[in-house]
């Protein structure tokens, strides 16, 4: 009798992206469309361009003063959006 492998399908997309280096770039994908969910829609109203390299999310900040208070909250953020996606995407925010 033959042993098989079950895997379900979720684990087999998993695998698939994996080994075609397709994971990272949708969990950063992931990470930038969740934005505006956790920051709030008034934060996504000022926010202009986001982006990740090197582990750290770029956003371009309209409002200094709000720039100021969101650079405080750094770490929480980091936090939420990597819970967000449910993988450790990013490490940092930077604001511009």
């Amino acid at each position: 009798m033959f042993k098989r492998d079950v895997l379900s399908l979720s684990e087999v997309i998993r695998m698939h992206l994996r080994q075609n280096g397709l994971e990272t770039p949708l969990l950063q994908n992931r990470v930038i469309d969740s934005w505006e969910e956790v920051a709030g829609s008034i934060v996504a109203k000022y926010t202009t361009d986001k982006f990740i390299r090197n582990q750290i999310l770029y956003v371009k900040l309209l409002n200094p003063a709000l720039r100021a208070d969101l650079s405080m909250m750094r770490t929480q953020l980091v936090n939420k959006l990597n819970e967000k996606v449910g993988s450790r995407v990013i490490i940092d925010i930077k604001f511009f």
